[in-house]
C-alpha cells in the first residue's frame, strides 16, 4: 500500500475508535439529572458568586435572571467588582434597584495579590463572603451568563437528590455571526472529545472537568477541597476546581445545559481566536513536545480525512480515497449532534476539518504568545506562566 494509504486507514482507525471507544463523547444526552423523588421539606441556603470585571455591555441582560429566580429557599446574590473601569458595580446597584427580586451585595476586593489569576481573587473574595451567610450550596457563574427561572432550584435539586457535591452545566454559546456558527459548537464537540461527560459522571469516574460558567458547589466541600486557594494560579480555573473537588473526596457532575445561556457575543473571528488561543498552550503545560503531538494529532484526525480522499482520488489511490472519505464520514456523523443542539443547519458537518484547522493555528498562536512574554490574557490581564489544570 502507498503512505496516503496508510495514513488514510490510521486516520480511519482513530475514528473508529473515537466512535465507540472515547465515553460516547459526541452524544448530547448528558443533561441535568431529574429531581429525585419529592421536592425537600427544606430547601438548603444558597450564595450566588458573580465575579464580574468590566461586563457593563451584558450585565443588563444577565444579572436580572439570577435576581428573578424562582427559589424556595433562602438565597441572595454576590457581585465581585473586579477592578472595573467601565461601571459593573454602580450599573449592578442600579439593575438591583430597578428589579427587585433576591437581594445584591456588590463588593470590590482590589487588586490581586501575586501569585493569583483574577478571576479567582474575585471569587475568593466573593466566596469568603458568602462563607459568612452560612449557605449550603454557592452557585458560582459568569457574569455573561443568563439562567432561566428555574435554574437554581434545578440545579439544587439535582444535587441534593443525587448527592453530588459540584454540578457544573456548559452554559449554551450564543451561536449568531456566521464565525459563530463555524467555531462555537466546535468548541464544545472538542471539549467534550477531551472530556467526555460520561466518564466525568460515572461513580467511578475516568476524567475529571468543569464548565466555569455555571457551577453549583457546596460549601462543605470547598471548604475541604480549600477552594479557591488550591487553584489559585489556575487560568483553565473549571478543569482545576472539579480536580480539587475530586481530590477531596467529592461527586461531580457535568453536562449541557438547557436553562443557562451564555450571551457574551464573538462575532468576529479575532474575538474567537483571542478566547481559544488564550488559555490553549496551558492547556498543553507550555509543553513545546506536547504542542507537537497535538499538532499532529489534529493533523491525522481532522485533516487528513478529506486530504487523502482528494489525492486519493487525484492519483487514482483507491484505498486511501475509500479510507480517507469513510473517516470524514464518521468525523461528520460524530459532529451532528452537537449541531442539533445549537440548533445549526447539518450541512455545516463536513466543514469540521476546516474548523479543526482553525484551532490548530489557534493553538500554535497561544504558544508563540508564550514565548514573546505575553502569556494568557485577559481584561487587560497578563499571566507570563500561568498554570494548567493540575492532574486528577
Amino acid at each position: 500500500m502507498s503512505p496516503l494509504a496508510w495514513i488514510a486507514i490510521a486516520s480511519l482507525a482513530v475514528w473508529g475508535w473515537l466512535l465507540l471507544g472515547q465515553g460516547f463523547f459526541w452524544r448530547t444526552d448528558q443533561r441535568l439529572p431529574a429531581p429525585v423523588g419529592t421536592a425537600p421539606e427544606r430547601w438548603p441556603a444558597v450564595v450566588v458568586v458573580v465575579p464580574a470585571r468590566d461586563e457593563a455591555e451584558v450585565l443588563p441582560l444577565s444579572l436580572p435572571s439570577l435576581l428573578a429566580q424562582d427559589y424556595p429557599g433562602r438565597a441572595e446574590v454576590i457581585l465581585v467588582d473586579d477592578g472595573s473601569t467601565d461601571g459593573t458595580g454602580p450599573l449592578a446597584e442600579e439593575l438591583a434597584r430597578r428589579q427587585g427580586g433576591l437581594p445584591l451585595t456588590v463588593t470590590r476586593p482590589g487588586e490581586p495579590e501575586p501569585g493569583w489569576t483574577g478571576k479567582l481573587w474575585a471569587l475568593r473574595h466573593g466566596m469568603t463572603l458568602a462563607r459568612a451567610r452560612g449557605p449550603e450550596f454557592l452557585l458560582l457563574t459568569d457574569a455573561d451568563i443568563a439562567h432561566e427561572p428555574d435554574s437554581l432550584r434545578l440545579l439544587v435539586a439535582a444535587a441534593t437528590g443525587h448527592r453530588l457535591d459540584l454540578v457544573s452545566q456548559m452554559a449554551r454559546l450564543r451561536v449568531t455571526s456566521g464565525w459563530e456558527r463555524l467555531i462555537v459548537p466546535a468548541f464544545v464537540y472538542f471539549f467534550c472529545q477531551l472530556y467526555p461527560f460520561r466518564w466525568i459522571n460515572r461513580r467511578r469516574p475516568l476524567a475529571t472537568a468543569a464548565a466555569g460558567g455555571c457551577v453549583l458547589l457546596r460549601s462543605e466541600t470547598a471548604e475541604r477541597a480549600r477552594v479557591p486557594e488550591a487553584i489559585r494560579q489556575a487560568v483553565i480555573d473549571d478543569v482545576s476546581l472539579a480536580r480539587a473537588v475530586r481530590r477531596a473526596g467529592g461527586r461531580v457532575w457535568l453536562g449541557l445545559a438547557d436553562r443557562v445561556d451564555s450571551i457574551r457575543p464573538y462575532p468576529r473571528l479575532g474575538d474567537l481566536w483571542r478566547m481559544v488561543s488564550r488559555s490553549a498552550y496551558t492547556q498543553l503545560r507550555h509543553s513545546p513536545p506536547l504542542l507537537a503531538g497535538t499538532v499532529a494529532g489534529l493533523a491525522l484526525v481532522y485533516l487528513a480525512p478529506p486530504l487523502t480522499l482528494v489525492a486519493g482520488l487525484w492519483a487514482g489511490d483507491a484505498r486511501a480515497a475509500w479510507a480517507g472519505g469513510l473517516a470524514w464520514a464518521v468525523m461528520t456523523g460524530t459532529y451532528l449532534p452537537m449541531l442539533r443542539y445549537y440548533r445549526q443547519p447539518p450541512w455545516l458537518a463536513p466543514l469540521l476539518p476546516f474548523t479543526a484547522l482553525l484551532y490548530l493555528l489557534m493553538t500554535v498562536d497561544s504558544a508563540v504568545q508564550h514565548h514573546r512574554g505575553r502569556g494568557a490574557a485577559w481584561k487587560g490581564r497578563t499571566y507570563a506562566r500561568p498554570e494548567a489544570a493540575p492532574d486528577r
